[in-house]
């Protein structure tokens, strides 16, 4: 399998491709103006705490309050605190709810009781983004702070050693475990990263070094700025990918901006010199994209409808709650026989929905309407299929077996927004919707309101402004609506079109004093 990690940058975004054999399966876009916020670290200050929702808000600078659950409040928070200069612990307040079925406490320490941390309004605390805004959700962060680099991620005040599951193989596990106690400074943790896999003492000490000196910058940024303050900021979406996904298995990176090449290379040839010879600079004058057929590729990922080989296709919906996927056969009908047809367009399916979450990046509660299968052994056969491409995801992914209804549920890991969200704006005309008002309805609500103006008020000259389709509507015929609206009320109307009023808008105003009497 040829993987490749192809980069198109351009003054107003950096787009980065990730292609298995010329298939687009992974997707990212760096905006200059959305930046990734996720690893950026903040001292803050507690705004409000709320143990009825079991969470806090901390202030941070942002347009929304942070989100703190007490489930993410570490045992390390203290030490963090003492840092900004707050050497108290934090308060402690039991559980109001005393009654058996109150939830226990996992631990017990000197800041808890029955789990329940109690934060003082206005304290200092130092956390870590976790999740980006959704729509109108602020960030969700976290106290327990980690700072990742190429093959390790540092743990301030913390003492374990953590390897990746992804490692699998027993003895490089106990290898690395070993030499990540050897090398680990006093009052730190180490979590060792996949791409340590085989990886020398050297290149791990050189790396753990890196991020000393890292959280050294940020220790002093701690003592000495005023919450709410940024004190680390983590790499853009660009250079995070080269971090985490450059791994022996990627074929070539091919950089179509000489700037952004220049930094990639350097990065590589410090960070792993091995495969620097692998990052490419892009020449020729085509679209680096169009030349790798990912353009078109990329098209599927902004529809709601994504064909699928066979015939048969997807309509992908978001809604508030949830992403609902339909699977529907299309024409096609290889076999006389139903099931076996429905089975071999459900597994399609199931490899194609599995692709489409990681491009579009889509978190939260997804779910999945199959094309009905009676035979349980084929209802399984799609659950084993989902769960065999969900290995490939480096999101945490949970799924349901498939209901009697041909249904699976699925909850995918959010970090961030998905590309349809980063990419698009909610339409200024319907609103989101994607319906449109009748013009005829719209029409019936200008003759509802200046029924009750005529009731209301003894003013005899208004001004209309509305869309420019609904004012043609208005003046269409030789005995126009306008006309009989006028002659019927005993009024005088001048229309003026506005193209910034959208086709359910109008406003009346006043001849008199031009003031808007809509309302």
């Amino acid at each position: 399998m040829v993987k490749e990690i192809i980069i198109n940058s351009s003054a107003s975004q950096t787009r980065v491709a990730i292609t298995e054999d010329g298939t687009l399966v992974d997707f990212f876009v760096d905006y200059p103006e959305n930046r990734r916020m996720v690893g950026d670290i903040y001292l803050g200050k507690v705004a409000r705490v709320l143990p009825g929702i079991r969470a806090a808000f901390i202030n941070i600078g942002m347009k929304h309050d942070a989100f703190l659950h007490f489930s993410d409040i570490g045992m390390r928070t203290k030490d963090f605190q003492s840092l900004a200069g707050d050497d108290s612990d934090v308060d402690i307040e039991e559980d109001i709810e005393d009654s058996p079925n109150s939830p226990q406490p996992a631990h017990q320490d000197n800041r808890l009781i029955n789990g329940v941390p109690k934060l003082k309004k206005g304290e200092e605390i130092v956390i870590q983004i976790t999740k980006e805004p959704v729509s109108n959700k602020g960030v969700r962060v976290s106290t327990s702070v980690s700072i990742p680099g190429r093959f390790c991620v540092l743990l301030p005040f913390d003492n374990k050693v953590g390897i990746s599951k992804r490692i699998t193989d027993f003895k490089e596990r106990k290898r690395l475990r070993t030499l990540a106690r050897g090398i680990l400074p006093p009052h730190f943790g180490l979590i060792i990263r996949t791409v340590a896999k085989n990886q020398s003492e050297e290149a791990l000490l050189e790396d753990l070094n890196l991020l000393k000196k890292t959280w050294e910058k940020i220790e002093e940024a701690i003592k000495t700025e005023q919450p709410p303050a940024l004190v680390y900021q983590d790499l853009n979406t660009t250079s995070s990918v080269i971090r985490d996904l450059f791994t022996a298995d990627i074929s070539k990176v091919i950089i179509d901006s000489k700037k952004l090449y220049k930094q990639i290379k350097d990065y590589v040839e410090l960070v792993h010199p091995d495969l620097a010879e692998k990052v490419e600079f892009y020449k020729s004058k085509q679209s680096v994209f169009e030349a790798f057929k990912i353009e078109e590729q990329i098209k599927t990922l902004f529809g709601r409808k994504v064909p699928m080989k066979s015939g048969g296709y997807l309509i992908i919906e978001h809604t508030e709650a949830m992403v609902v996927i339909d699977v529907n056969s299309g024409r096609y009908a290889a076999n006389k026989e139903q099931e076996l047809n429905s089975l071999k367009t459900d597994l399609e399916a199931a490899r194609e929905i599995s692709r489409q979450l990681r491009l579009r990046d889509i978190g939260g509660l997804i779910v999945i309407d199959f094309i009905d299968l009676e035979d349980d052994k084929n209802r399984k056969k799609i659950y084993d299929e989902m769960k065999k491409e969900f290995r490939r995801d480096r999101a945490k992914v949970s799924l349901l077996p498939m209901s009697d209804f041909g249904l699976v549920e699925i909850t995918r890991q959010r970090i961030r927004q998905n590309i349809i969200q980063m990419t698009y704006e909610q339409c200024a005309y319907c609103a989101g919707t994607g319906l449109l008002t009748k013009k005829s309805h719209v029409l019936h609500d200008i003759e509802e309101w200046i029924g009750k103006h005529k009731i209301n008020s003894s003013e005899r000259t208004l001004i209309l402004k509305c869309h420019p389709s609904i004012a043609s509507k208005l003046n269409e015929g030789l005995f126009s609506m306008l006309f009989k609206l006028q002659l019927k009320n005993f009024l005088r109307i001048k229309v003026v079109e506005d193209n910034l009023l959208s086709m359910h808008q109008y406003r009346f105003y006043s001849k008199k004093d031009k003031t808007d009497i809509t309302n």
